[in-house]
């Protein structure tokens, strides 16, 4: 049996709100005809997706397991179609992803120079799609830090860089030439903690008594503009920090804090030769003595 992707997509629709009325408006579709589909999509995989009653909606192990799935079923489907029209329409394009602080510009040039006929497009990403860019084909490569999901991804190492704590000037600690970890722990965090994994893990870390609600911030300028007005503290790779200067904050050296690991990352599913004589200028294999970039700013390559 093949599996249904319109189905598949209305699951995980409802599987994400756990609620068929807001699935059903998320989708733009009727709830009964929603209801219809998912029964359909059950009946059809043999599998009771999700125990529902008046009062709620949960999904059931098998359910667990699909959502698992699906999102990357999906994503490459998506990645699929785009890569199908993209060669439909006219001229080539290879599209670079980057996260902030991290230079491509070399890497960019030099693919444009072995494939004149090439549209060579960069676009800049957060924490939140660094890697779902390539997953659903918006981009054939993205240049990540890690910690990602590499769920339907290869990544190739690239180098890595030492992370730093972004503080109000006259902050207590803005003085100093290094902190540790732990004279942090105090400290509100206003990143995803997440993505500060050491930070999230410190034993004994006060729980945030601030009553104010954390910040949905979406850039790096956002975070800072937070920084300068007391609302917390973000940690960033050092290239990052040095990238966005402005004169109300400083940043300040994690001494016990591991480095930040920047990797080339595209769809394990994507066959492309171009891709992957994109991956070997830019990241040449060990031993490797061909010119290619790294993505590094100055002084980290």
């Amino acid at each position: 049996m093949d599996v249904d992707l319109r189905k598949l997509r209305y699951f995980v629709a409802v599987a994400e709100e756990l609620h068929f009325g807001r699935a059903a408006a998320r989708l733009h579709i009727a709830q009964p005809v929603l209801s219809r589909q998912i029964r359909a999509f059950e009946h059809e995989l043999r599998a009771e997706l999700f125990v529902r009653d008046r009062r709620s909606t949960v999904l059931t192990e098998a359910g667990r397991q699909l959502l698992t799935d699906a999102r990357a079923l999906l994503a490459s489907a998506e990645a699929l179609r785009r890569r199908v029209q993209r060669a439909a329409h006219g001229r080539p394009t290879f599209t670079i992803a980057f996260m902030p602080g991290l230079l491509v510009t070399a890497d960019a040039r030099a693919i444009g120079q072995r494939h004149p006929d090439l549209a060579v497009n960069v676009v800049r990403t957060s924490y939140d799609d660094q890697a779902e860019i390539v997953r659903d084909g918006r981009a054939d490569v993205s240049y990540v830090r890690l910690p990602v999901d590499q769920r339907g991804l290869r990544l190739r190492p690239l180098f890595s860089e030492p992370r730093v704590v972004v503080l109000p000037t006259d902050h207590r600690l803005a003085g100093k030439e290094s902190v540790d970890l732990a004279e942090l722990a105090g400290e509100r965090l206003l990143q995803d903690p997440d993505a500060v994994p050491e930070w999230r893990d410190l034993p004994n870390r006060p729980i945030d008594s601030d009553p104010r609600p954390r910040p949905a911030l979406n850039s790096v300028e956002e975070k800072l503009e937070h920084v300068a007005a007391y609302v917390g503290t973000v940690i960033l790779p050092l290239s990052t920090a040095t990238f966005y200067t402005r004169p109300d904050v400083v940043h300040v050296p994690v001494a016990d804090l591991g480095p930040n690991q920047v990797c080339l990352a595209w769809a394990e599913d994507n066959r492309s030769p171009l891709v992957h004589e994109f991956v070997d200028l830019a990241a040449p294999p060990p031993g490797d003595r061909r010119q290619g970039g790294s993505g590094a700013p100055e002084g980290l390559a």
